[in-house]
């Protein structure tokens, strides 16, 4: 299955997230678990060092003149049982995305895909595309109008929202379901511990117990 965790506002938290969500299922189900990085944040999240050899982006490039395990060769052991595709460098082509779903879909395994920021609009992208033909597909938002505000001209209709809440905003989660047309189906206070784990990069060792729990509910 894949998942797709997208946002219409930097600063969401979609990144961490997507990585909480692949973290959770494979703590919990002990299966194999995939992250895609459309949006070039994973590996930092995560800990790893910055990637050098070529990502996500190159195998697009090279379109159906690269074999499909050439993908699957590009991927970086994160911990036991969870890879990573990381994004690469330069544009994504979307003229590939059919087959990067194709792909992932032939996988077999978990897939959660940091989709980043998907822009209302008439163009196409990989983000957007992935974000639309999801199996399962998650806006990820703050509480606030601002990023909601966007929700009016909505490029795709989620399937459920994650909810990054902050104390201090005032907009109830039945707002926010109301106004996205989509029912909320996680709800992630924000934690300093998960912003200091990140910080450190000490997210995938000392993932917040509380974090991990919230996560279960949708992972």
């Amino acid at each position: 299955m894949i998942t797709a965790c997208w946002s219409l506002k930097g600063g969401s938290g979609t990144t961490v997230v997507s990585a909480g969500l692949a973290l959770s299922h494979q703590r919990r189900f002990g299966e194999r678990a995939l992250l895609v990085d459309l949006a070039g944040d994973l590996p930092l999240v995560l800990g790893m060092p910055e990637p050098s050899g070529p990502g996500v982006t190159e195998w697009l490039a090279a379109g159906s003149s690269a074999p499909p395990d050439a993908l699957a060769r590009l991927e970086q052991r994160v911990g036991p049982g969870l890879t990573l595709l990381h994004r690469g460098e330069g544009d994504l082509s979307a003229a590939s995305a059919d087959l990067l779903l194709q792909v992932l879909t032939a996988s077999g395994r978990t897939v959660v895909v940091d989709c980043g920021v998907v822009v209302p609009g008439w163009s196409v992208s990989v983000a957007r595309q992935v974000a639309a033909e999801a199996n399962r597909s998650l806006l990820v938002t703050r509480p606030c109008y601002l990023a909601l505000r966007r929700a009016d001209v909505l490029p795709i209709t989620p399937s459920g929202v994650v909810v990054v809440r902050e104390s201090w905003r005032h907009l109830t989660d039945r707002a926010v379901a109301e106004h996205v047309n989509a029912p909320v189906v996680l709800t992630v206070d924000v934690d300093p511990a998960v912003a200091r784990a990140v910080d450190s990069g000490l997210l995938v060792s000392r993932l917040p117990r509380r974090f991990v729990d919230g996560m279960r509910a949708v992972a």
